[in-house]
């Protein structure tokens, strides 16, 4: 006798029918499924990389918009993820500065279209070569302009990485012989994104009671309570750290130590050599043997240092295909960016004398594009808030 037929809903359960989710797509992010935070610092890095090789303003705003879109598509709710905005807000700030340095100092860029005159102020002798006020031109304009926005872009990728990356799990994930220098960086990375999330608080506060949230007045009433509650956090870390033992090493053997010192300061000299060398014509054939022999040394002083560390790691992040998929996708961009400016330099660095229009290179485009990959293979944000302490 056949079984007796389930409705949908019975065989669902209460809820309806259950569906899988495909293989192929992102799952949601979860204590397993969460990505690794070097991963995305990795993929800001390549960005930046790539930011850091052209100066067409096309190609930086593209990148800029890659980082913004990812950063979109994949931040959380956790208060490290509003950081974003605060450092597109410096990157705008810096565009500006720059040009204004450039008008008011001028530039060594020499320019035939004179734009306006200001009035030149004289300098004493011991000032020679620099100058206060005179003419301005379209040509210097538009070269602080390429080199502002260069530095802006940096800004945004470094912002897109603090935004995605949880520090807690970062500090977690660095080796045990970087553990104390990596607690003083993810501090002071947590920093900014905490403060920014105390004046959207305190001005949203201000806002309900009917105060005022701009002006002198209305800062300086904003910026007291933001420093009694950095204050307040810098003591609740401090007692934290003091709880959990921060600061206990193990006894080791002086022959160790000094081994340790010397592969890691070795290994560091040889990837600087390494480094030199491949930036360098002449140096390009030593420069990446050199580079690996330094990384190698390196890498065994870090795994000797970690003796020294008595702690351990609670559900260590793995590093899996989608993290591959994500650095990989930066690293990418990196390479491919500096390819490009070996083969057609003048597409990536627009010309300023004689001033012409900057073009949008193809293929360049394309790949900084290969930049957008984490916003369909990282997992999915939960709708949750993510707690710092995870």
């Amino acid at each position: 006798m056949p079984p007796p037929r389930q409705s949908p809903a019975a065989a669902g359960g209460a809820h309806g029918p259950t569906y899988s989710r495909s293989k192929w797509r992102a799952p949601l992010a979860g204590q397993a499924t969460a990505l690794h935070a070097g991963a995305w610092w990795l993929w800001a890095l390549g960005l930046a990389t790539a930011a850091s090789r052209t100066t067409n303003p096309l190609l930086l705003g593209m990148v800029i918009g890659v980082a913004g879109y990812v950063v979109a598509a994949r931040r959380t709710d956790a208060p490290w993820a509003r950081s974003y905005s605060a450092f597109l807000k410096l990157g705008l700030f810096v565009v500006g500065l720059r040009l204004l340095f450039s008008v008011l100092l001028g530039s060594p860029i020499p320019g035939s279209h004179t734009l306006f005159t200001l009035p030149e102020v004289p300098l004493p002798a011991w000032a020679q070569g620099v100058r206060f006020g005179g003419r301005v031109t379209a040509e210097q304009l538009v070269f602080a302009f390429y080199d502002g926005a260069k530095l802006a872009a940096l800004l945004v990728c470094v912002g897109a990485a603090n935004a995605l990356a949880n520090p807690a799990r970062l500090l977690k994930s660095l080796p045990a012989a970087l553990y104390e220098a990596g607690v003083a960086v993810v501090v002071a990375m947590t920093f900014a994104p905490n403060m920014v999330a105390d004046v959207v608080r305190l001005r949203t506060a201000r806002r309900l009671r009917g105060r005022p949230t701009g002006g002198v007045k209305a800062i300086l009433q904003i910026g007291l309570p933001v420093l009694e509650g950095a204050l307040e956090r810098s003591v609740a870390i401090a007692a934290s750290m003091d709880a959990r033992g921060y600061g206990r090493t193990a006894e080791v053997p002086p022959a160790v130590r000094h081994t340790t010192n010397a592969l890691t300061l070795g290994g560091l000299l040889g990837m600087c050599a390494g480094t030199y060398g491949l930036l360098a014509a002449e140096g390009a054939a030593y420069g990446l043997p050199v580079l690996g022999i330094g990384l190698l040394l390196a890498l065994a002083g870090l795994r000797l240092g970690g003796r020294r560390s008595v702690r351990t790691r609670y559900r260590p992040d793995r590093w899996g295909p989608r993290a591959w998929l994500v650095a990989g996708s930066g690293a990418a961009v990196a390479a491919l960016l500096a390819y490009a400016g070996t083969l057609d330099p003048a597409a990536l660095h627009p010309g300023v004398v004689p001033l012409v229009a900057p073009t949008l290179p193809l293929w360049p485009a394309a790949a900084i594009l290969i930049g957008l990959l984490p916003a369909f293979v990282a997992p999915v944000p939960s709708t949750a808030p993510e707690e710092s302490s995870r």
